[in-house]
């Protein structure tokens, strides 16, 4: 199930990040995926009941949490193990750091993370390409004790603020649309029979969440100028500080 990145596929024929293009790769993608329904049960075995979202921390480097209720029937037989994988596709002016998150592959915290699209980490918002982050995640769960159960996955993705354009509130927003979600079980014994859930970001009644915005510190354009101003005057004084006394100390006495 999606072994490899479906992000990976879709930018080595795009060079810029496009919703409409992506969706589009989606379902090209998703049509070529067979998930056969897990016998004795006609409905599907997975069932998004909820998506919270929320940023943590302050200031320009924050993450952005995702907690996903996954609701799974008790007629559901037991099932081996499962994969999520989850496509955020980021806004203009935040970005993924690659070093921080090959750390977070390195310890262990998701089975496969990858950032795709513009990663130049030195680019000011308004110089910059959207970049997305697809996340593959392994869990397994029983659902052999008869009772209908719901599991809680969290998702934490590192984030930091690009150099925002200039603003008269002195913020700039950033607002996160919702992630591309794939669950995909099988059950104990064969790999071949899955259950699935699919829920494309367009399913909004579906995710049913918040729109969650990050408001990042800018510059004010109507203070340009008296910045502008003590900028250079500063620059001047830190000059001659320098340059006077080397050229004093500098002639022979």
């Amino acid at each position: 199930f999606f072994q490899d990145c479906i992000l990976k596929s879709y930018f080595s024929k795009h060079e810029v990040l496009s919703d409409s293009s992506f969706r589009d790769l989606l379902q090209d993608e998703l049509s070529k995926f067979s998930c056969k329904l897990l016998p004795g049960d006609p409905n599907p075995q997975l069932t998004l009941s909820g998506l919270e979202r929320h940023l943590i921390g302050e200031g320009s480097h924050r993450h952005l949490s995702s907690t996903i209720q996954l609701q799974i029937p008790p007629q559901s037989f037991p099932l081996q193990s499962c994969k999520l994988v989850m496509i955020e596709r980021l806004p203009s002016g935040v970005f993924a750091d690659p070093f921080e998150l090959d750390h977070l592959l390195h310890h262990g915290a998701y089975a496969a993370i990858g950032v795709f699209g513009d990663t130049n980490l030195e680019l000011p918002s308004v110089s910059s390409n959207r970049s997305a982050v697809e996340i593959h995640m392994n869990f397994k769960h029983n659902t052999s004790s008869g009772a209908m159960s719901e599991l809680g996955i969290r998702i934490d993705l590192p984030l930091h603020a690009r150099y925002a354009p200039l603003h008269e509130s002195g913020y700039s927003e950033v607002a996160f649309g919702t992630p591309d979600l794939l669950v995909s079980c099988s059950m104990e014994g064969s790999s071949e029979k899955r259950s699935c859930l699919i829920v494309p970001s367009s399913d909004s009644n579906r995710l049913r969440t918040d729109v969650v915005v990050w408001k990042i510190p800018c510059g004010i354009m109507s203070y340009t100028n008296v910045v502008s101003v003590v900028t250079f005057a500063t620059a001047l004084v830190s000059t001659l500080v320098i340059v006077l006394p080397s050229v004093l100390y500098s002639k022979p006495r």
